[in-house]
């Protein structure tokens, strides 16, 4: 069997995997989704999904302002062709199927693999930090499991501000994995504003998912909310979402996003309470994540990014 055919079994392969995956996380989640409806209303359901909307497009404009400081930038529409569509992979087990699908149909663009594929990896790795520094009020709600105040907990936070200050330290880390890799080195590193500006984006991505939390947390507990909701479900997102992309073994962090999230909010709403805002948040998202898939994926295949005739000619570019 020729590279080619390889390469389009492996590419079909991954599609419908990809889709069989996201279909049993949306059935998974709907019949206790579907038990709890009555208790949020379609005006709290609809807002709460616009804000998981603003956090998805917000986590595009992050890894576009990465890649655009790395040499390529894309228009938004290409752009979201590319990042959406990828995203799709993370319903796979492994953090790094979205990175691969990313990098193969920003080639039929003329952008370097290794380009797409070290924007991936920073724009994950950028995101985790942020994460679990907005996440970090979160963590004592988790460990404690009562309200004792949380200020010395922010204190964790200075490593990780250290580390997203400093470009240098970051393209360092660039090269020596390229190296490893036995890749050629980028054309240049990443400057100290475009790394300001997605940090900053990425730390509004995990705020508009808090809000997209809490609104759901306050649907469902009702008038009578514990004082320290407010701060559990702002920060609880963050928090579950970024341990669970390390659980890499799980599709999205299927199960552990959902555990970690309940646990945070049950410290001040009862505990079922608690779990059904955990799975109407995953069922929001992964609908949110499908229609920008689709969307992306209309624009993919309307600017033929997914033929073959552009990937034979994407595969005489420069690795």
């Amino acid at each position: 069997m020729t590279r080619k055919k390889i390469l389009t079994v492996l590419r079909v392969a991954i599609a419908l995997i990809t889709l069989a995956a996201v279909v049993y996380a949306v059935a998974r989640n709907w019949a206790d989704v579907s038990v709890h409806l009555d208790q949020i209303s379609w005006s709290t359901f609809l807002w709460s999904t616009l804000a998981a909307a603003v956090g998805t497009w917000l986590t595009m404009i992050g890894w576009k302002t990465l890649l655009r400081d790395l040499g390529s930038d894309l228009h938004l529409a290409p752009a979201s062709g590319v990042y959406f569509v990828g995203q799709l992979g993370k319903y796979l087990p492994g953090s790094l199927w979205s990175v691969l699908v990313q990098a193969d149909i920003a080639s039929h663009l003329k952008v370097p693999r290794r380009r797409t594929a070290v924007t991936g990896l920073l724009a994950l790795g950028l995101s985790l930090l942020t994460g679990l520094l907005v996440g970090l009020p979160a963590a004592s709600f988790l460990l404690t499991r009562a309200s004792t105040g949380f200020d010395w907990w922010l204190l964790l936070g200075i490593p990780i501000v250290v580390v997203l200050c400093f470009p240098r330290l970051l393209n360092a880390i660039i090269d020596r994995m390229l190296r490893t890799l036995k890749r050629e080195p980028l054309e240049h590193g990443l400057s100290a504003g475009a790394v300001l500006r997605a940090v900053v984006t990425f730390v509004l991505v995990w705020l508009s998912f808090g809000v997209h939390t809490l609104l759901l947390a306050r649907a469902v507990a009702g008038e009578g909310a514990h004082p320290d909701l407010t701060t559990a479900a702002m920060t609880g997102y963050a928090l579950s979402v970024s341990l669970g992309m390390l659980t890499i073994v799980l599709p999205a962090g299927l199960g552990a996003r959902e555990g970690l999230l309940t646990l945070i909010l049950s410290t001040a709403m009862p505990t079922p309470a608690a779990a059904a805002v955990a799975i109407m948040s995953r069922f929001i998202v992964t609908i949110v994540d499908v229609l920008a898939a689709l969307g992306g994926w209309l624009y993919a295949r309307s600017h033929h990014l997914l033929s073959e005739r552009h990937a034979q000619e994407s595969s005489d570019l420069p690795a």
